[in-house]
């Protein structure tokens, strides 16, 4: 728990100084897409969020990397950001950088974030109807999805929005319905 405080003390500056800059030189929907492109890359890519922890390699070899694979695909001003990143020593937190800083520009264009965990993949009828659920739901203008598959789950699915926690899965209804049976006296 206190390595989350202390990742959280250094991540949120950045997400905060990243969506200010962005706001205020009227380039947030660019920032925000350049983000999302630097997060899936992040995801699809362990090997590039290890070269870029690595203490042993040099902030040139990193700026190199960074920008052979981003420079074309995001903003000038969002690569300068990274480069800040590097210079500071903080890239190996460019994941969570880039999901805090997500998480602050959603809330900042009144856009709910819901994870939904479900036992197969969603149709993209079903996520549609998810998300008029969702907004009905949280009063938000609009939801955005994080799509997860766990086949654990045996069927349904489980979203979660804020603090918020719905869970329709086969397996939450089988857990309740033990615990139901545990506590029932015979």
């Amino acid at each position: 728990m206190a390595t989350k405080s202390v990742v959280s003390k250094i991540v949120e500056p950045y997400a905060e100084a990243l969506l200010e800059l962005a706001v205020s030189s009227n380039t947030f929907d660019e920032v925000n897409s350049d983000m999302n492109i630097v997060s899936q890359f992040l995801l699809n890519s362990a090997d590039l969020q290890k070269f870029l922890s690595n203490p042993l390699v040099t902030q040139e070899a990193k700026k190199k990397v960074v920008n052979d694979i981003l420079g074309e695909q995001i903003s000038q001003s969002t690569l300068r950001f990274l480069m800040v990143l590097v210079d500071r020593g903080r890239i190996a937190f460019l994941d969570a950088v880039a999901q805090r800083y997500l998480e602050l520009s959603y809330k900042q264009a009144s856009i709910e974030i819901a994870t939904v965990t479900s036992a197969v993949q969603l149709s993209s009828q079903q996520q549609k109807d998810l998300v008029e659920k969702l907004k009905k739901l949280t009063g938000a203008e609009q939801v955005k999805l994080q799509l997860k598959v766990n086949n654990e789950l045996i069927g349904g699915f489980v979203v979660e929005v804020g603090s918020k926690l719905i869970d329709t899965s086969l397996s939450g209804q089988l857990k309740q319905i033990n615990s139901l049976l545990s506590t029932a006296t015979i």
